[in-house]
Formats: C-alpha cells, structure tokens, sequence
C-alpha cells in the first residue's frame, strides 16, 4: 500500500468516525441529566484504552522484530555469499570463472525470481536451493598441493555454510504471519475504543468531532502500518535486495 493510499484510508476513517458523531448527536441528543452519569463510562473507556494500547505494543514490536531478523538474514546471506565470490580468487585456476558465475547467478535468482514471490507470500520453489548447491560443488577442491587453495576451499564452504543458514531465515521470516488472536485483539479492541467515544455526552459537538477524527485516524493509522510491517519483503516497509544488489549489481 503505497503513501497517499493509506493517507486516503487514514482521512475516510477519519471522516466516517465525523459524520457518525453528527448522526450520533442529532438522533440522539444528550440530555440534561447524563453528565453526572458518565463516572463509569470514562473508567470503563480508561481500561479499555490502557488494554488497547498494550495489544497495540505487543503487534507492533511483533511485526518489527520479524522485519528486522528478515533484514538481518538477507545482510547475513548477501555477505558470505559476497566473501564467497572473493575468496574465489585463491581457489585452483579452473575454478575461480565457475564460482563466480555460480554466485552471480545465485544473487540473480534471489533478486528477480524470489524477491517478488516472498513479497506477494508466495512458497519459494526448490531452485533456490538447487543453484546454492551449484555453487557449493563449484567450489570443491578435490586435489590440490597448494596449502592456500586447500585453506581456501575450507573458507569458501565455511562461507557456504552461512548462506544457507541465512538463506533459512530468509525463508522463514517470509512465512511469519501476525497470529490471528492479535489481529482480532487489535480490530475489536479499535472498535471498542472508537465505541466509548460516543458514550460521553460534549457539549461542544466541535470538540467531540476533533476528538473522534484524531483517535479513529490514529487508530486506522496504527493498523495500517502493522498490517504494513506484517509483509517482512513488502514494497513499502518491508526488507529490500539492496545488499545483493550492492555486491552484485
């Protein structure tokens, strides 16, 4: 969801929450007698608003820490990878060309093939894997009296190592969901907190409107951007190729 859609979600949120305070006063005016009776409403509405704030937090630092062990995965892969591509150099001469067409090739899938697919949610097929174990036999020495290509060839299946263990994160980190119990919390919980804000009886119909637009656009606001960082590989907030890019762009 792009800025100005949200904005525009943000605003007719906002705005509904306004005209259902002006039906709400014109159908249902508030009579002289009610202010003393919202005592219990405004503890009610207190609770309600403590327990909505912490359902809140808990969803927040949920989908953040999950968007940021995805981008940490995707560093983590792109780095060794890159170290891998490197150490290529002091391998035996016939296969310095093939390790780095290997890894090129690998960050190539990653960018244009499983990018979009863990963007949109979508299972990753096994190819990724397949490639990585290309470069993994790409890399075997077999036989080789140089110490420094032997060291070299330990290093470059060390770095392989990592990728993988990267490359599992970056799988599971595409699956992680917010749990449902939490998305029912914070929905039901918003609906509640938008509820009590009818329930108190403003005199000044001004004040209550400004009120009412602020909390249910923050609300919608908040929701949006959970929802947003609930996508680890999403387009607008979620982690991008950028280290891949930048090793093998």
């Amino acid at each position: 969801m792009a800025l100005l859609e949200t904005l525009v979600v943000v605003l007719g949120v906002a705005l509904v929450a306004a005209l259902s305070v002006f039906a709400k006063t014109r159908l249902f005016p508030v009579g002289e007698d009610e202010e003393p009776r919202e005592d219990v409403a405004e503890y009610i509405a207190m609770m309600v608003s403590v327990l909505y704030a912490v359902v809140l937090g808990l969803c927040l630092v949920s989908v953040w820490e999950t968007r940021a062990a995805a981008s940490d995965h995707v560093q983590a892969e792109a780095s060794a990878l890159h170290q891998t591509y490197l150490l290529a150099d002091a391998l035996p001469l016939a296969q310095r060309q093939p390790v780095r067409n290997a890894a090129r090739t690998y960050a190539s899938h990653v960018v244009d093939v499983e990018w979009p697919a863990m963007a949109g949610r979508e299972p990753l097929d096994p190819s990724g894997w397949t490639l990585l174990d290309q470069l993994r036999r790409a890399g075997e020495v077999t036989r080789s009296d140089r110490v420094s290509e032997q060291i070299a060839a330990q290093e470059v299946l060390a770095q392989l190592g990592y990728v993988d263990d990267a490359r599992r994160g970056r799988e599971a980190a595409a699956q992680e969901r917010l749990s449902p119990v939490l998305w029912t919390g914070l929905l039901i919980g918003g609906v509640l907190t938008l509820a009590f804000m009818f329930l108190f009886g403003i005199k000044r119909s001004t004040t209550h409107v400004v009120m009412v637009m602020g909390l249910s656009g923050f609300i919608a606001f908040t929701v949006l951007l959970i929802h947003q960082l609930d996508s680890p590989f999403g387009e607008m907030l979620g982690a991008t190729p950028d280290p891949f890019t930048r090793y093998f762009g």
